[in-house]
């Protein structure tokens, strides 16, 4: 199995500097991920880097905590959307997801769909690590109601990452409407080749190169 094609080759670290974002464009060049993940202050770059090649940028939204007001999330959304980016993951502001305010969360997602709507692909970012099995179905319906294209795992700076019983709930409750990205904790090709078995369409994760030659 090609598994470089369903990998999001990400790079999110607080201290990730310039020669860092050369080498990961460099690698997803070479290995043919389907994007690169990078913080927004990288998005120009990063995008500027790759045209041509066929491998797409990503950045996040809200990360990590998805505690900023939709407005704002909106904004980083264009601005995203501006320097180059064509997928997002947005946080989902997870308090209000356990107070059992749906109707914030879902106009939340919406914001950041609408901001992007036709030139970016969206994923909801729920934090599975965080949430009941209820919690978590409540979350991808929500995702699905808001119009976003995918919901994912994990930030990866939580207190854990994807399990495959995870992908196996979220692909359960969205059926084939919508993608799956397995996200933190994505080590070795074994764990890969388990999120996909479980139900996932894309992985977020740091070792991409090590996954795809090993």
């Amino acid at each position: 199995m090609d598994l470089a094609k369903f990998i999001d080759h990400t790079l999110l670290r607080t201290d990730a500097q310039r020669a860092d974002l050369e080498k990961l464009v460099e690698e997803a060049k070479t290995h043919r991920f389907a994007s690169v993940c990078v913080s927004p202050l990288w998005v120009s770059f990063a995008a500027n880097a790759l045209k041509g090649s066929g491998v797409k940028t990503c950045t996040v939204i809200g990360f990590p905590q998805g505690a900023t007001p939709s407005a704002v999330k909106a904004f980083e959304t264009k601005k995203a959307v501006e320097d180059g980016a064509e997928e997002v993951d947005l946080v989902i502001p997870v308090g209000r997801l356990k107070d059992g305010d749906d109707a914030y969360v879902r106009d939340d997602i919406r914001a950041v769909v609408e901001a992007a709507k036709g030139k970016a692909l969206t994923k909801v970012i729920i934090e599975t690590c965080l949430l009941t099995d209820e919690e978590k179905r409540r979350a991808c319906r929500l995702a699905k109601e808001a119009g976003a294209d995918f919901v994912k795992t994990s930030t990866g700076f939580s207190t854990g990452g994807a399990t495959t019983d995870d992908v196996r709930l979220m692909r359960a409750e969205v059926g084939t409407a919508l993608g799956i990205k397995a996200s933190g904790g994505i080590r070795s090709r074994a764990d890969a080749e388990a999120m996909l078995a479980a139900g996932a369409t894309r992985l977020g994760t740091s070792n991409g190169v090590k996954i795809v030659t090993e």
